[in-house]
């Protein structure tokens, strides 16, 4: 039987997923993004329509499409009509250097380049020093509140005939590679292919209890996997309303939680504190906001706390996971919070997770293991990277890198990467246990804690602090704090006070940066 004859009896991609959420919902608003409001119907049509262009233009299937842009409307249509044609999206941080950025470009072998006006000069900079590239292969998007940029191919040149896109793409095949972070060397792209992406966002509608009254707020970067596929994603599949911005300032984020009646959004816990301390946080009717997610790191119970008196009614979900998994690994669903504040919780639906040794077994109830996956939401592989995929999947089962305990019902903590475990005077430390002790210092808005290296403990264990508005922190002070609250050893040896802790895209703390300040 013929590829094209066989496919459409019993497709499964992300293409097919809009399609029929368009068919399902048709005249409902898909995306808000600024003065720009889309329907399903809109955003399937326009869809069909750049993905025709992008045919007209030479991609064909397998081909890489790079993507340089902050959120937009016109970011979510690219990223249909890159899978429905069967094209493999990249997307890359727009933070990046361009070093950086042209590393991603030379190693995905991306044959087309798509900026906005803010990324234009990095983007044309690093794809201009990659090898032998047409400039006509890079096209401009239009902003949240800004046209395409000049100087390059316009948006509306690549959008091609009305007509419906023939879509081919099966479930197996390569829908996107996310490029990890880099916070140990050059980044590795995760191959996800539109299964996994898919079960993924079965595994987030169920536990993170989406539906299509749900009206959500998109505000970190869509580059990233926790908003593009954690929550964007899932929200089109059950056809709730999407907000989007680029500008996740309490500012701009707190108006358009009031002014959209918004009642779910998801941010990492730095957004989460940004936005109680911000003076509009009182100024706002916030009611609505009934589900709230976070991620990238625990949220400091104080900060729990005051989410949750701030805005009665209120319900949290932590979701861990990493690019790997597509990214949903774990949940701790919100009536589990006041039980176990520090833990991830449990495996979502399709996942499953164990705690274990260096030699994969199972470590007992309690003892600090490795976290290790089996689901199908799993990355392939990495591209062209073949040694890094083999130790990824030792032993049959995808290791994260996170050290964690899991108790007897199944419940997991992480205690720290496993390359962030402190080692002092031949004790380990958690580095989490000790910031969980610091958030409790009354002047202390943020801090991450490292070892630095200490000619008799080996590892000092150092705390890096970020003051409230309005107090101070002085080292012999918050030591004191500590000595009150934890085991000698555990103790700040040192404590640095800094104006702001490096991040990256997914709001985790850059640990390789802050060691090399201390």
């Amino acid at each position: 039987m013929a590829e094209s004859s066989f496919l459409p009896l019993r497709q499964q991609s992300l293409g097919t997923m809009l399609r029929r959420s368009a068919l399902r919902h048709n005249d409902r608003t898909a995306i808000i993004c600024g003065e720009t409001t889309w329907s399903y119907a809109d955003l399937d049509t326009l869809a069909d329509r750049l993905g025709n262009g992008l045919r007209a233009a030479g991609i064909g299937k397998g081909d890489r499409i790079a993507i340089i842009a902050r959120n937009s409307h016109a970011f979510m249509a690219v990223r249909f009509a890159v899978a429905r044609i069967g094209a493999v999206l990249v997307p890359i941080n727009f933070m990046l250097s361009v070093e950086d950025t042209r590393y991603i470009l030379e190693h995905s072998g991306a044959t087309m380049l798509l900026l906005d006006a803010t990324t234009l000069t990095v983007g044309m900079e690093a794809w201009a020093g990659s090898g032998e590239r047409s400039a006509d292969a890079v096209f401009g998007l239009p902003g949240e509140h800004a046209p395409p940029p000049s100087g390059i191919t316009t948006w509306e040149a690549l959008i091609g005939a009305d007509t419906q896109a023939e879509d081919l793409t099966d479930a197996e095949d390569l829908l996107q590679i996310i490029y990890t972070s880099g916070t140990e060397s050059r980044p590795k792209g995760a191959m996800l292919t539109h299964s996994a992406v898919l079960w993924q966002y079965q595994s987030v509608v169920i536990d993170g209890e989406w539906d299509a009254q749900t009206v959500a707020l998109h505000a970190l970067p869509l580059y990233h996997c926790a908003q593009l596929d954690a929550m964007i994603g899932p929200g089109l599949q059950v056809g709730c309303r999407n907000v989007i911005t680029a500008t996740p300032s309490p500012d701009n984020l707190i108006p358009l939680l009031a002014r959209h009646k918004v009642n779910s959004f998801f941010a990492p816990p730095t957004v989460w504190i940004s936005l109680l301390r911000s003076p509009l946080f009182d100024r706002h009717d916030l009611a609505n906001l009934a589900k709230a997610y976070y991620g990238a790191s625990i949220m400091p119970g104080e900060v729990l706390r005051e989410i949750r008196e701030r805005i009665p009614g209120i319900r949290l979900w932590n979701m861990y996971g990493q690019t790997e998994i597509a990214p949903v690994a774990c949940t701790l669903f919100p009536e589990e919070h006041d039980a176990r504040p520090s833990s991830c919780g449990r495996p979502v639906l399709h996942v499953s997770t164990r705690v274990v040794d260096d030699d994969m077994n199972d470590v007992a109830i309690g003892e600090v293991g490795e976290v290790v996956h089996r689901s199908p939401h799993l990355m392939t592989g990495y591209w062209r990277d073949e040694e890094k995929t083999a130790a990824a999947f030792a032993g049959g089962w995808f290791h994260s890198g996170d050290l964690a305990t899991m108790d007897d019902e199944g419940y997991i903590t992480i205690v720290d990467r496993k390359k962030d475990m402190i080692k002092s005077g031949g004790e380990n430390v958690s580095s989490r246990e000790v910031e969980e002790a610091i958030y409790l210092h009354p002047g202390v808005a943020e801090t991450a804690v490292i070892g630095t290296p200490h000619p008799v403990w080996v590892e000092a264990v150092t705390a890096i602090v970020v003051a409230r508005d309005g107090h101070a922190v002085d080292e012999a002070g918050l030591i004191a704090h500590c000595k009150a609250r934890l085991s000698g050893f555990k103790v700040p040896k040192r404590v640095i006070v800094v104006e702001t802790l490096p991040r990256n895209a997914s709001g985790k703390i850059l640990k390789r940066e802050l060691r090399e300040l201390a």
